[in-house]
């Protein structure tokens, strides 16, 4: 069977061919947002088959399965590798429109040079292609990675990890950049039945008594100079709401000792409010003053299936976008007043909602400076639109309310080393996109400023809140 995956894939005319395999198919890649454990990259894993590589952790492939009927024991329970694997295969062969489809096609043809659609009726010979290639240890954590050509990562860490990975990792020498995302959730989210017991392992790992919030802030400015002595430079918020309030009856102070005292205690919506935009703003000023980027994304409403999350834990595939509600009010408010000190920090905002596009656009366009190109904008289409569609939709959202050779470009958002093909999956997409607006005669063919804005959103732009030349 003739390969999906050629030359020509997703490039719909000769301008856009000519744009990827001249100027993005070999930019190296800068994944500046992933949840890769950088223990497994500091011991150069390897993977005994393809159900261990591919789709142990991968909420998004748990969820077609589902989709599609099949049992939970072939999806997370005590079903055979072979059994879970051959079960995926069935699955895929009808995802039609799914991404999923497309990135199985690539990561198959990239790292397995197998360049047929993976199916029911191929699935045996697969399987043993693919593993014999993983047994001989030529598909490490590291050689992934230098195969995939990536140059610099961020993995998602907690106020309370050592780093010692990422600490074993640069005294290796190992050829691509690995550096810690600051990733404060578990501080802010003060209405969780889990926060007091999180508060306590901050004091363990400190040394220090917490018992007021300046304590608490002191010791997060102790972690936060711990992640920055380690190369970290970008922090990352994931929250359901905006939460942002001016002139409350109730202090942060008082909604701490309140669930410090009692920690299964329910807090007001103000009582929340109040807590969380006191830390939000503590840690904004603070990434202002240390040049970080500050990502922050809302939309998603998590774990909505009770059973699976009991049975599974977290991040079991499912999540849901959270709808449409009012996010700029609070946004701007937050933004204005940080923005008003001097203090609002670089910053890149996602919605999981797709329809939130223009709105985010126009925004961002609201706090852009003239001090850095793109200081505030829209970050990639991800999660639930990394998709063909939703890619295109966001770029032409971009494009149209703001300067798209400012665009930080793609992520990959993934726990699987092989989904490093969602950055070529990406560059196809945007080069098909700029050659076909090309190719109707609304932008001029001109090789130069094509080539810049390629090199600009693919690589460069993502490069620039990582790496400081």
């Amino acid at each position: 069977m003739k390969s999906l995956v050629g030359d020509n894939f997703l490039l719909e005319n000769n301008t856009a061919l000519n744009l990827y395999n001249e100027y993005a198919k070999d930019l190296p890649i800068i994944d500046y947002h992933c949840h890769i454990e950088s223990k497994e990259i500091a011991e150069d894993i390897t993977f005994k088959n393809l159900t261990e590589l591919w789709l142990k952790g991968d909420h998004y492939k748990w969820r077609l399965m589902r989709a599609c009927g099949i049992e939970e024991r072939y999806i997370t329970g005590d079903a055979s590798d072979e059994e879970k694997f051959k079960m995926w295969a069935k699955a895929v062969e009808s995802a039609f429109g799914n991404p999923l489809y497309h990135w199985t096609c690539l990561e198959l043809a990239r790292y397995f040079d197998i360049n047929e659609p993976l199916s029911s009726i191929n699935a045996d010979k697969v399987w043993n292609t693919a593993n014999d290639i993983l047994q001989s240890g030529k598909l490490s954590a590291r050689s992934i990675m230098k195969k995939s050509n990536v140059e610099a990562i961020c993995t998602t860490d907690d106020p309370c990890d050592s780093l010692v990975y990422h600490e074993q990792i640069k005294e290796s020498g190992f050829s691509s950049i690995v550096l810690p995302a600051f990733r404060p959730d578990n501080i802010v989210d003060i209405e969780k039945n889990t926060f007091s017991s999180y508060v306590e392992r901050l004091e363990n790992i400190s040394g220090s008594k917490i018992n007021t919030i300046s304590e608490l802030k002191e010791v997060l400015l102790s972690r936060l100079d711990h992640f920055a002595s380690h190369g970290c430079v970008i922090s990352d918020h994931g929250t359901e709401y905006i939460w942002y309030g001016k002139n409350l009856s109730v202090t942060s102070e008082d909604v701490f000792a309140k669930k410090m005292a009692s920690p299964d205690a329910v807090l007001t919506n103000e009582e929340i409010t109040a807590y969380k935009t006191d830390l939000m703003l503590f840690f904004a000023r603070e990434y202002a003053k240390r040049g970080w980027t500050m990502q922050l994304h809302f939309g998603c409403k998590r774990n909505v299936n009770s059973s699976l999350f009991k049975s599974i834990g977290a991040n079991c595939g499912c999540d849901t976008i959270t709808g449409s509600f009012d996010f700029v009010t609070p946004l701007t408010g937050f933004m204005d007043e940080l923005n008003s000190e001097d203090l609002l920090p670089r910053m890149i905002i996602y919605s999981l909602n797709p329809v939130d596009n223009t709105v985010i656009d126009t925004l961002c366009g609201c706090y852009n400076d003239g001090s850095i190109p793109g200081k505030i904008q829209h970050g990639a289409a991800w999660w639930f639109n990394d998709n063909l569609i939703g890619m295109e939709e966001h770029i032409r959202s971009l494009s149209a309310q703001t300067s798209l050779p400012c665009f930080v470009g793609m992520l990959t958002d993934s726990r699987c080393f092989l989904s490093y093909t969602r950055h070529e999956y990406f560059r196809r997409i945007f080069c098909n996109y700029l050659g076909s607006v090309v190719e109707r005669g609304r932008f001029p063919k001109d090789e130069r400023i094509l080539k810049d804005i390629i090199e600009r959103v693919c690589y460069r732009n993502s490069r620039s809140l990582l790496i400081k030349d």
